[in-house]
């Protein structure tokens, strides 16, 4: 485990009915790092994400966020603390426009509000590339505007963690360039970043570090050259048949 962690899960279950969704998995992330988080589907990938964000609360074990126990929190009283995420389906108000939805997110937020949540707003829309679309309905947007603007209203939140549940899934090459290099700028400007992806290139580009889940277990955790060597990931990720690749 990391010394002073930002985040950490210790010892975290899930289950629904009789099937165990988590298992004992216990990780860290320290402040300024990008964490991938990778596995099969049905892996517990987004549960995690749910019980770290507080929609589902876990069976078992503790989370804790800036040494605070933060498990019996809910997802309001998370966000305001610096936790935020995005979905893999995103969820926008459809009838809103693309700047009405990040000026509702800034009003619900961390930490204070040092200008215009307009100019705040309208920076944000800047930075994930969306500045045409501002005046127009979430609902007409295309599948990648709608995924940058999951991230936006992530951002307007201003977090310190920020959780990212697939949001280069279904993108086209050029779009995933895009967002890559917009996390990395959020992370420089000192977002701690976990983030579930099934683009390969993304995570080997990105993550400081990588942890496994298979079957709600935590099966292997190290830099991307270890993850891809290792056997045990291979295996559950991919059969046996190939080393995982960027």
């Amino acid at each position: 485990m990391i010394s002073n962690p930002l985040l950490e899960t210790k010892n975290v279950g899930k289950t629904f009915g009789g099937v165990i969704a988590l298992k004992d998995v216990s990780f860290s992330v320290s402040e300024g790092e990008i964490l991938g988080l990778i596995g099969p589907n049905g892996a517990g990938k987004t549960t995690l994400f749910h019980v770290i964000a507080g929609k589902e609360q876990p069976t078992s074990g503790t989370i804790e966020f800036r040494g605070r126990g933060i498990t019996a929190l809910r997802p309001d009283q998370r966000c305001h603390l610096g936790v935020a995420r995005t979905f893999q389906i995103p969820q926008p108000f459809s009838q809103m426009t693309v700047f009405e939805n990040v000026m509702v997110a800034l009003h619900f937020g961390a930490g204070v509000h040092a200008r215009s949540l307009e100019d705040e707003a309208t920076d944000i829309l800047s930075r994930v590339g969306l500045n045409r679309w501002a005046s127009e309905e979430s609902v007409s947007l295309p599948l990648g505007a709608r995924k940058k603007l999951e991230l936006a209203r992530a951002l307007a939140t201003r977090p310190t963690l920020l959780l990212l549940d697939e949001v280069m899934g279904g993108l086209r090459p050029n779009e995933i360039t895009e967002i890559m290099e917009t996390i990395r700028q959020v992370r420089a400007s000192g977002v701690t970043i976990i983030m579930i992806e099934h683009v390969m290139r993304a995570v080997m580009g990105l993550a400081d570090r990588i942890i496994v889940l298979h079957h709600g277990e935590l099966i292997a955790e190290g830099s991307p050259a270890e993850i891809t060597r290792n056997e045990a990931v291979i295996e559950a990720y991919l059969g046996g048949s190939a080393h995982v690749s960027a």
